[in-house]
């Protein structure tokens, strides 16, 4: 069987003033063109499906649209489960409803999900975190062990107040436990949870900046080797960035988010993952690359006339431009840089330091006029640069209204 992993949409998600949706519609429908043309099976959708708790209408009818489009009408199952982003209620609402189409949508940990039947799939088996699924096209059932992400006060009353100590341990004997009772040889088997999950010992990965954080201290680090001998492949959410903290038996993979949605992420490729899967068999899986979205991109100059060349030669970007300069920029230059391009998200002017004795005492001198006691002021706190006409100006204008 074939299998598609993705995660992290982000439904609604703006970059600072800019909107996304218009991206993120066209990397739906890639994604939807990639499922179709790769004829796949099985469709997970590890969390952050929405970007905030209370998404805009037009970002929920994009999830509703595209999950329909997913599923095939109802012939080829979706399984969507809930991120840090999401409300699960919100997410548990159309469940009735979205059965009918084939889609499985999870918002709580330990949610068990009543068995159902369409004319394509049915669910045989459901328990407190796992279903197993029978696909008429396949002759062997699939099980899903599935993890939403679970916030502090769901942790606690899932795993009592030690969570720090509690939650790879529950989470290991939990996932051990179904894994034993229904995952055999002769059939598929899959995890997929949003959680903050490395390999032990490894280095840190960092999180998306921006992005409301799952780890804080070690309290929700889960480690990897919790995930029981069983599992033929683990499809994760949270981290944006593509990789695999498994093995190449036994992936472990976040698929990445579908576009860069920080600069952090800047020049980062994003995937969704193809996975192709049999009973008692290692799997393996593919990186599909998506191509839509503007590119995130980070740049310094030393001159206005080099940023702005730059920036009438790379319009479909969005920037964060850092300017370094002896003086500050003027309005005209702030002007010219931003008729230059539309994707100027921020704009970072810095003023080389000039030399200064450090420690130096100066005298403030209170008999002086204004204008001079503010030009002393501004030197004094921009590193010795001089306060440039322009800027005296404003200040005369502000004094003498």
């Amino acid at each position: 069987m074939k299998i598609l992993h993705t995660a992290d949409w982000h439904l609604g998600k703006r970059l600072d003033r800019f909107s996304r949706m218009e991206e993120q519609v066209s990397v739906m429908e890639e994604m939807i063109i990639i499922a179709d043309e790769e004829n796949v099976d099985l469709i997970l959708i590890a969390g952050d499906l929405f970007d905030n708790f209370n998404p805009a209408v037009e970002a929920v009818e994009l999830f509703y649209k595209t999950l329909k489009r997913l599923s095939k009408n109802g012939k080829r199952p979706v399984v969507a489960i809930s991120g840090n982003h999401d409300s699960p209620n919100l997410i548990n609402a159309p469940d009735p409803l979205a059965r009918e189409c084939g889609i499985i949508l999870i918002g709580h940990p330990k949610a068990e999900i009543t068995p159902f039947e369409t004319e394509y799939f049915k669910i045989v088996n459901s328990k407190e975190g796992f279903i197993e699924m029978e696909i008429n096209t396949l002759d062997f059932p699939v099980r899903i062990l599935h993890t939403p992400y679970a916030n502090e006060i769901r942790l606690k009353e899932y795993f009592g107040e030690n969570k720090e100590e509690e939650i790879n341990k529950v989470l290991s004997q939990t996932w051990k436990e179904l894994a034993s009772q229904f995952c055999d040889e002769a059939g598929v088997n899959l995890l997929t949870a949003h959680l903050y999950m490395n390999k032990k010992g490894s280095a840190i990965l960092e999180e998306p900046e921006g992005e409301k954080p799952i780890k804080i201290g070690n309290a929700d680090l889960i480690f990897s080797d919790s995930i029981p001998e069983q599992i033929q492949y683990t499809a994760l959410g949270h981290l944006h960035g593509f990789q695999n903290i498994g093995t190449v038996e036994k992936p472990v993979i976040y698929s990445s988010s579908p576009l860069c949605y920080s600069f952090s992420e800047a020049g980062q490729t994003k995937y969704v993952s193809i996975i192709n899967a049999e009973p008692g068999k290692a799997v393996s899986y593919e990186k599909k690359a998506l191509k839509s979205g503007r590119s995130l991109v980070r740049k310094t100059f030393i001159s206005v006339e080099e940023a702005v060349q730059w920036l009438k030669e790379n319009p479909n970007t969005f920037i964060e431009l850092t300017l370094e300069s002896e003086t500050f920029l003027t309005a005209d230059e702030r002007k010219l840089i931003y008729q230059s391009h539309t994707g100027i998200v921020h704009l970072i002017p810095r003023v080389k330091n000039q030399e200064l004795t450090e420690n130096s005492n100066h005298e403030i001198n209170l008999n002086q006029d204004i204008e001079t006691l503010f030009r002393d002021y501004f030197k004094s706190k921009n590193s010795g640069q001089e306060a440039n006409e322009e800027l005296m100006s404003l200040f005369n204008e502000i004094l003498n209204a």
